[in-house]
C-alpha cells in the first residue's frame, strides 16, 4: 500500500518532509501526525501554532488541537489550552485515554498534567513586544476586545500509512487578539477535521467562525463518499459555503480545505489565493502546492 501525507501552509513543510521519512520506514497515520505537528509547535518562527503562538487580547496563549483515527474513528482534542507547547501530543492522549473526547481550558491543562507533560512559558519575548504595541493601539482607538482578531494559520494534517489506514488533525493559537477563550474550528470534529478509513479525510483552515457553519472538513469527505474526486470534493465543499455565507450580504472569511482519498489522492480548494499545501507520497518526494482560489 502506499503512503501519503498532506499538511496546510509553507511552514508546514519541514515537517511533512519529516513525516513523510516516518511513513516510508513503516510508522502509523497518527505516528506521522504527531512528528509533523511536533515539528511545526516547536518552530519559533511559526507564530500561530504552539509554542510562540500570538496571544489573545488578554496576552495569554491559548491553543487548541486535535487528532482523528480513520480506522477506529476514535478523537480527541484539547481546547484554549494555556501553559503546554504540545497541544497536538496531549490531544492524541485525550484520544487514546480520555472519556470525554475534548476537553477545554483548565480541563484540559490538569489532564495534561497528570499525563506528566511539563508548562512551558508559550509567550516569546518578540510576541509579548508585539501584542503590547496591538494592545496601545486598540485602546487608543478604543476598540473592543476580540474584534480586532486577525490570522488564522492552523497547521491540518492527514495521512496515509502503509497498512491502508489514515489520520487527520490540527494545532493553532487561533486568531490573533481573540478574546478569552474563544475556539474557533480547528479542535471541532466535522469542521476543522474528519476522516474515515472507509472514504478519506480533510481539514480546514480559515476563519473559523465561518468554517464551522458548514462543517466544512465532514461535507469534503462526504461528498468523497459520493464519489467525487478529492479536487472536485474540496472546490465544491469551499464553493458552496463561501456562496451559502455570501448570500447573507457580510464579507465572508478565508477558508480552504486539503483532503485526500482513501487511495492517497490529494487535492485542496481555497476563496483566496494565497493558499499552499505540503504533500508527500511514495512516489513523490515533498513539494509545495499553490492553490488558485476557486470562489471568491
Amino acid at each position: 500500500m502506499d503512503w501519503m501525507v498532506i499538511s496546510t501552509w509553507v511552514f508546514s513543510f519541514p515537517g511533512n518532509r519529516l513525516a513523510a521519512q516516518k511513513l516510508k520506514a513503516g510508522c502509523s497515520a497518527v505516528e506521522a501526525l504527531q512528528v509533523l505537528a511536533a515539528s511545526v509547535e516547536a518552530d519559533p518562527d511559526v507564530d500561530n501554532v504552539g509554542y510562540a503562538g500570538f496571544p489573545n487580547c488578554e496576552g495569554e496563549v491559548e491553543l487548541d488541537a486535535a487528532c482523528m483515527d480513520g480506522k477506529t474513528m476514535k478523537l480527541g482534542a484539547v481546547a484554549a489550552m494555556k501553559g503546554y507547547a504540545n497541544p497536538f501530543e496531549i490531544a492524541v492522549r485525550v484520544m487514546r485515554e480520555s472519556p470525554p473526547n475534548l476537553l477545554m481550558g483548565i480541563g484540559a491543562e490538569e489532564f495534561a498534567a497528570r499525563m506528566g507533560y511539563a508548562e512551558t512559558e508559550l509567550l516569546t519575548e518578540s510576541n509579548q513586544k508585539e501584542w503590547m504595541h496591538r494592545r496601545q493601539e486598540l485602546d487608543s482607538a478604543n476598540i473592543r476586545q476580540g474584534e480586532a482578531a486577525f490570522g488564522h494559520d492552523t497547521v491540518g494534517i492527514v495521512a496515509l500509512d502503509v497498512n491502508g489506514d489514515m489520520a487527520a488533525g490540527t494545532s493553532t493559537s487561533g486568531l490573533a487578539m481573540k478574546m478569552r477563550g474563544r475556539v474557533g474550528d480547528s479542535p471541532l470534529a466535522g469542521s476543522g477535521f474528519y476522516v474515515d478509513n472507509d472514504v478519506g479525510g480533510a481539514v480546514a483552515t480559515g476563519l473559523g467562525e465561518d468554517i464551522m457553519k458548514g462543517c466544512l472538513s465532514f461535507h469534503a469527505v462526504e461528498l468523497m463518499r459520493q464519489g467525487l474526486s478529492p479536487q472536485d470534493a474540496a472546490t465544491s465543499a469551499v464553493c458552496r459555503l463561501h456562496a451559502r455565507l455570501e448570500r447573507m450580504g457580510k464579507p465572508v472569511g478565508n477558508m480552504a480545505v486539503i483532503c485526500a482519498d482513501r487511495f492517497g489522492c490529494h487535492a485542496a480548494a481555497a476563496n483566496h489565493g494565497s493558499f499552499a499545501y505540503a504533500a508527500a507520497t511514495a512516489g513523490l518526494e515533498p513539494a509545495i502546492h499553490t492553490v488558485d482560489p476557486c470562489c471568491g
